[in-house]
């Protein structure tokens, strides 16, 4: 078994609930549903099931924003893993990582528009600009109805997609959840070394302005 040439990608910040093993950059193994909950419970075991017990010498892990349990549920099982295996523990950001899948599924030139569902009437959202994927100003939890007299974006991607063009009675949705198997799409500079879950919200949650620093 070469883990030292494999990559473990957790992603269970959202109603997904998606792993990958990569190795030598190829996938080699993965599993994807819209779960919504059980993450706690699912999780373990599907890692499990992938090649080798998904053993791999680094590990990349979605560190928010977004459903304040299902963060903590992959933070705290890469945390488990990385020390277990000696791997290397990375974080990476939802909305960096549906930006990434927006420019590769739609192929798309204009600013990519992220909006990701949020708790209490709010969407998480960001702009990235298309041929970098650098985010083009902090990330922020807004009102959806603030947000619809805000934004003119004619596309948005993201689970909070089809809520904003609702509220603006005008665009294009496309609906995107976060997928373990897409994450070496992201630039590597956008995979960091920080590992504070960023929930987004809350008096508890490192507010996503300050944490601008680790997303960009």
């Amino acid at each position: 078994m070469d883990d030292q040439a494999r990559l473990l990608v957790i992603d269970t910040a959202t109603e997904a609930l998606s792993v990958a093993l990569f190795q030598h950059g190829v996938l080699i193994g993965h599993f994807h549903e819209i779960a919504g909950r059980g993450h706690a419970e699912k999780l373990i075991p599907i890692i499990a099931a992938l090649p080798d017990g998904g053993k791999a010498s680094e590990i990349w892990v979605d560190s928010g924003p977004g459903s304040f349990t299902g963060i903590r549920v992959g933070l705290a099982a890469a945390r488990a893993l990385s020390y277990a295996w000696g791997a290397r523990l990375r974080t990476y950001s939802s909305l960096a990582l549906l930006a990434a899948m927006a420019r590769q599924e739609q192929r798309v030139s204009a600013t990519i528009s992220i909006a990701l569902t949020g708790g209490h009437g709010e969407l998480f959202w960001q702009e990235f600009d298309p041929a970098t994927l650098a985010p083009l100003a902090a990330p922020a939890s807004v009102p959806i109805a603030e947000l619809a007299h805000s934004t003119a974006a004619p596309v948005i991607h993201g689970t909070g997609a089809g809520a904003l063009v609702a509220a603006r009675g005008h665009g294009e949705a496309r609906l995107l959840h976060p997928r373990a198997d897409a994450a070496t799409l992201m630039p590597i500079e956008r995979i960091g070394e920080e590992t504070t879950p960023l929930y987004g919200r809350g008096a508890d949650a490192l507010p996503l302005a300050s944490a601008q620093k680790h997303l960009a």
